[in-house]
């Protein structure tokens, strides 16, 4: 998964030059409506809320806004009616892609998501054409420096996590659970003092394909780029591997 998760660090990095902008606040300030939506205004008691703020806020996003999405979310203000939906298709050279979004436009959101396959090359399926590639899972991302595995991995399979290994690019170690012991694992990992890098609910493709033309791996990258730069669109999971010289090379700037 060498090309998948270069892809993903090479989002990552996007992502913060496009919140440092504002162009991601949109996005930040709809994942925290929804969590205090489904799970209520309170961040102790709801981890996903938690997790969006703490996102939002290392992305800078301003308190205020933060406390008005809250509210929004928990029925306390008006706002706009959001819905999670998820779009499902083949870019090129067959590579599954699955999209995660918000909107409370799903026809403009879904137009414009089958605007870019069409563009790039690919197709925008059925629901279920590709969801069953992506396994549902909790990662929690621990830095490396401070902790030995052994140990570490007896406190987390103690608490409920499935596997740790260590990420030797980011110098941290994942942590792997069920979605639904996710908070479970991060409170034992606070009670104990251990700082947590980052903590979510991911999807790990199961099966990969590997990409190796330049002339399919460049829509492949644009059409990913466009699909996570989209407003509406929270999340988006591809199941390619590719060399490192030509992701660099292909890759938007």
């Amino acid at each position: 998964m060498a090309g998948h998760s270069k892809w993903a660090n090479i989002k990552h990095r996007k992502a913060a030059q496009d919140a440092k902008k504002g162009q991601a606040y949109a996005k930040f300030t709809r994942e925290i409506i929804m969590a205090a939506k489904l799970g209520g205004p309170d961040p102790a008691g709801n981890f996903r809320l938690r997790t969006a703020i703490e996102r939002a806020k290392s992305s800078g996003l301003p308190n205020d806004t933060i406390e008005k999405a809250i509210a929004k979310g928990a029925g306390q203000l008006k706002g706009e009616e959001l819905e999670n939906l998820t779009y499902e298709g083949y870019g090129p050279g067959g590579v599954a892609v699955y999209i995660q979004a918000m909107t409370d436009n799903r026809n403009r959101t879904a137009g414009d998501i089958r605007s870019y396959f069409n563009k790039y090359g690919g197709n925008l399926g059925e629901t279920g054409c590709v969801g069953w590639i992506f396994e549902e899972k909790g990662q929690i991302h621990v830095p490396a420096a401070q902790y030995n595995e052994d140990d570490l991995l007896e406190i987390a399979l103690d608490s409920g996590a499935d596997d740790l290994h260590f990420n030797e690019e980011e110098n941290v170690f994942e942590l792997w659970t069920q979605p639904e012991a996710l908070n479970t694992v991060c409170q034992a990992l606070n009670e104990r003092k251990i700082p947590i890098a980052s903590a979510e609910i991911t999807r790990i493709p199961q099966n990969m394909v590997e990409v190796t033309d330049g002339a399919l791996a460049k829509p492949l990258l644009k059409l990913l780029d466009m699909i996570e730069s989209h407003d509406d669109v929270q999340n988006v999971y591809a199941n390619f591997e590719m060399d490192e010289a030509i992701l660099e090379a292909c890759s938007p700037t």
